[in-house]
């Protein structure tokens, strides 16, 4: 028989219709459900994640009926779910939109299969990689405050402050459904914890690293893209964050003032570009010829450290004018005049080297994440 089901960490859907057909083929209709918040005038919608069942070897057509009403219509154009087995590989499957209708074809090997928008990272995932590392030294996991539903806010400390030491700042997943966000601090995490390599040690030796794993737990478990539990944008939040509605802002900005910010990365993904690129401060007020300086440099080595970032294709650079002090990366760009970056990733492919089965993925962004470390030994102290 055939089921749908999204009962599990970041699941979303809603069910419309499960139709077999007399020739044994399946026709499912569905909806993306909004996010998933206490504020009922939140109305975002894009992150689907659900298992079918029973579908071993039958022609499935999967309709998202809503694709059209969601709120990145354009990212439909070019894209392609992934679906896994075990939730441990993914792969890209058909897909067409349509008529504002965005259709999955797929026959499953399997009873039973998972579809999802982009490759999840779950909080179990989350949880057990910070308590991996734990114990390792030079390493010190924070505990920054409560989320609104009551999760912790982990802050990973990696090297030991000293004079003259730089802050090197990086934050992930504000918005919960870009969940390969956390995938590339996972991946530069990882590096940074190699003592065997050599750039790490020199980094290090001249740097503290300032990790949020996870800006948005609780939006990441809803299954939500973009709002935490009380419907907050948390990238709208910088300029006055609240305890109430966005603690995640108040309690990382509160210690990014503290500390001081030298470098800082805000982690995204992006629905439409399929391109890895970065949005600067060129539109505030006071931009200064040193920062634009150091983000040429930075740019730069990044293109040399990692062919699939580029520097052609991104945000026109006043795409955010009207409210650009209320984003993470602008707000501390003009407030500590340092290196400040969105950096974006596909839900897509990287159009400049796709792979036709995964297309962007995790392990991609994990490896994307390791590179950025040479780019950022490039500009600090600058």
């Amino acid at each position: 028989m055939l089921s749908i089901s999204d009962s599990f960490d970041a699941g979303a859907i809603e069910v419309l219709e499960i139709a077999p057909t007399p020739t044994g083929a399946a026709q499912i209709r569905l909806n993306v459900r909004r996010d998933s918040t206490t504020d009922p005038s939140c109305d975002f919608r894009q992150w689907f994640y659900f298992r079918l069942q029973g579908a071993r070897g039958r022609v499935c057509t999967i309709t998202l009926a809503n694709a059209g009403q969601c709120t990145y219509p354009k990212g439909w154009d070019g894209y392609r779910a992934v679906a896994s087995y075990d939730r441990r590989e993914w792969f890209r499957v058909p897909t067409r939109y349509e008529a504002g209708s965005l259709h999955i074809d797929h026959t499953p090997l399997h009873d039973s299969v998972f579809y999802a928008y982009f490759e999840p990272y779950s909080y179990d995932r989350h949880l057990d990689f910070i308590g991996s590392i734990g114990d390792r030294e030079g390493v010190e996991v924070i505990r920054l405050g409560s989320s609104v539903d009551g999760r912790d806010l982990d802050l990973v400390v990696i090297g030991t402050p000293g004079q003259g030491k730089s802050n090197i700042w990086v934050i992930a997943r504000q918005h919960p459904g870009e969940s390969m966000a956390e995938w590339f601090v996972e991946g530069m995490i990882e590096r940074l914890l190699d003592t065997a390599d050599p750039l790490v040690r020199v980094l290090l030796q001249r740097s503290v690293f300032h990790v949020v794993p996870n800006m948005n737990p609780d939006g990441s478990v809803r299954g939500n893209l973009r709002a935490n539990a009380a419907g907050a944008n948390l990238n709208r939040e910088w300029s006055e964050p609240s305890r109430e509605r966005s603690p995640e802002v108040f309690f990382v900005r509160e210690r990014m003032l503290a500390t001081g910010v030298d470098a800082f990365l805000d982690v995204h993904g992006d629905e439409g570009l399929p391109y890895v690129f970065v949005a600067g401060n060129e539109m505030l007020p006071g931009y200064s010829d040193a920062q634009r300086a150091v983000q040429e440099r930075f740019c730069a080595a990044f293109r040399a450290a990692s062919p699939d970032f580029q520097t052609v294709h991104g945000y026109p650079s006043g795409k955010y004018d009207a409210q650009a002090l209320k984003l993470a990366s602008k707000y501390i760009g003009h407030r500590f005049g340092c290196l400040s970056l969105t950096l974006e990733m596909p839900f897509k492919d990287n159009a400049d080297l796709p792979d036709a089965s995964v297309g962007w993925d995790g392990a991609r962004s994990k490896r994307l994440g390791a590179a950025a470390l040479g780019p950022l030994l490039e500009v600090i102290g600058r």
